[in-house]
């Protein structure tokens, strides 16, 4: 009787599952989330790294006008931190963009060349008059035509060394010049000879066929992780110890070691040419003995 009513009431009967003979019902497809979509809200990221690189060269420039210039200097290595995350990023998250590489270059400019030439105009140069205001031009203006050439010859040469001193190593190695003479006290009256030519100097590397490394060779650190995450530490630990002076320290030496290549460069590559020649003249030297032998 029970079983009966249970039957009978629809309750018991429509509860999603068929009767006999009835074919299970269609379910409706989960929608699923794009990737695309996600991006959307990624792409906007690298363009934000970039805009914060050029909040900070703008503030350091805004520093270096009412003589902070210490803090002008952290400002500028500060925009290079991010100038330097800001292309990673978008290669991680798979979001170039065209816009993005033109919005880093006009950073590049005001970051790396207007920042950097204010500081060390109104730090040293200005006591020079126009000839200070001129070679801190001449900065920018180099800097500017190594940001041109760099974009043009993407993809051209060889992408492990830059062709010329990379506007933010240059401006870099203004920055911290700044700070090192503020940590060991010395007067800028003392050195605003050395300065000059300093700028001139960093100003020809920029613009000259002068190779340096482009530290994109990841060769090293593959192969011996440990090692390298060791030295990164003891590089970090360094410059907690002294960040005045060990900044210093490794911008000289980077600006140094591109000459320093281009030397080696120059000297490995005429010795192969000798070897080439006179491997050459073996082997023109066996042929001759080989034909003159064949007419005997």
């Amino acid at each position: 009787m029970v079983n009966r009513m249970k039957k009978n009431r629809r309750f018991f009967r429509d509860r999603g599952r068929p009767s006999d003979g009835q074919e299970l019902p269609n379910r409706p497809r989960r929608q699923r989330i794009h990737i695309n979509r996600m991006k959307q809200g990624i792409f906007i990221l690298p363009s934000l790294l970039t805009l914060t690189s050029i909040f900070l060269s703008f503030y350091s420039i805004i520093a270096s006008i009412k003589g902070e210039f210490v803090l002008s200097g952290a400002l500028i290595l500060g925009a290079g931190f991010f100038d330097g995350i800001d292309g990673k990023v978008a290669r991680l998250t798979k979001t170039t963009t065209r816009f993005g590489l033109e919005l880093d270059s006009l950073a590049d400019v005001i970051s790396f060349g207007v920042a950097p030439a204010i500081l060390i105009y109104t730090w040293a140069l200005e006591p020079y008059g126009q000839i200070g205001w001129v070679s801190a031009f001449v900065f920018v203006s180099c800097g500017a035509l190594r940001l041109a050439r760099f974009n043009v010859q993407t993809g051209v040469i060889d992408p492990k060394r830059f062709n010329g001193l990379p506007i933010p190593a240059a401006a870099a190695m203004l920055a911290t010049t700044v700070l090192f003479c503020h940590k060991l006290n010395l007067d800028t009256a003392d050195l605003r000879i050395f300065l000059l030519v300093l700028v001139y100097i960093i100003s020809f590397l920029m613009v000259s066929g002068v190779k340096f490394h482009a530290f994109k060779d990841l060769t090293l650190v593959k192969e011996k992780p440990f090692s390298s995450t060791v030295g990164f530490v003891l590089v970090l630990a360094l410059i907690a110890v002294s960040p005045y002076i060990v900044p210093f320290l490794l911008c000289a030496a980077y600006t140094i070691s591109g000459p320093v290549l281009t030397v080696t460069l120059f000297v490995r590559k005429k010795k192969m040419i000798q070897d080439t020649g006179a491997d050459s003249g073996i082997a023109e030297a066996e042929t001759t003995v080989l034909e003159s032998n064949q007419k005997i």
